[in-house]
């Protein structure tokens, strides 16, 4: 990071925002903070942050969705995850810093805008191996960018389950790749001390966010912010796309 006393403030601003609204959501942490960070931050930073704070945000809502988690639909997205995330992480270790930035920001605006939208589409049959081929790309995803959930979170939609079974798979695959990604991170040396000043300087930031979204998530309108939500990540996508 170059010019401190601005970049610092900047990532602090980014790491409290995307608490919030995964807080709100349950998910987008990663999309919200990539979308300041990258300008300051290398690839090989901002995935590494994301998958640690990724773990402590996301870890929280596992844990209470415990008692609704199916083994039988989550099992060929973790298979996929397990092959996908070592990809992602060799990709991550030579990518060049625009073009992620570039390829985050057409990610947020393809993913805001069908969220917006909502198209009316007949549910797939999927089955265990389509569920397998996008818990790899998911995973490659995940490993390249620390954009652990995005792929999982679409294609459940497109089943057709309902909303709560999606989120008792979107997440816990999210915090399986958190959790692979930061192994593989780990074992290639890419964890530098700089990186964990940031995480530890920016934790307080991340509880605060968290725990705001969650504390706003009983009293606000949830369709109306959602719909708020969205239209940053798009607005964040277009930012970084030029």
């Amino acid at each position: 990071m170059d010019g401190l006393n601005l970049e610092i403030p900047l990532f602090l601003f980014a790491t409290f925002a995307g608490a919030f609204v995964a807080g709100l959501s349950g998910f987008a942490f990663g999309l919200v903070a990539a979308s300041l960070w990258l300008y300051f931050l290398s690839p090989l930073q901002t995935a590494t942050l994301i998958v640690a704070f990724g773990l402590i945000v996301q870890g929280y809502s596992v844990w209470k969705l415990r008692n609704s988690l199916d083994g039988r639909k989550l099992w060929p997205f973790l298979l996929g995850a397990t092959i996908g995330v070592p990809v992602g992480v060799t990709l991550l270790t030579w990518a060049d810093p625009h073009k992620v930035r570039v390829g985050v920001g057409v990610l947020l605006i393809v993913y805001s805008v069908y969220a917006l939208l909502r198209p009316a589409l007949k549910p797939t049959a999927g089955g265990a191996v389509a569920d397998a081929g996008v818990g790899f790309l998911n995973g490659v995803l995940g490993g390249l960018t620390g954009l652990a959930g995005i792929l999982v979170t679409i294609w459940s939609g497109l089943r057709g389950w309902p909303k709560d079974v999606q989120r008792a798979v979107f997440q816990p695959v999210a915090v399986f790749i958190f959790a692979l990604s930061a192994l593989w991170l780990g074992a290639k040396g890419t964890v530098t001390p700089e990186t964990v000043k940031l995480f530890v300087i920016g934790l307080p930031f991340l509880l605060a966010g968290s725990w705001l979204g969650l504390k706003l998530f009983g009293r606000l309108n949830e369709a109306a912010f959602r719909k708020l939500v969205l239209a940053l990540l798009f607005a964040s996508g277009l930012a970084l796309s030029f």
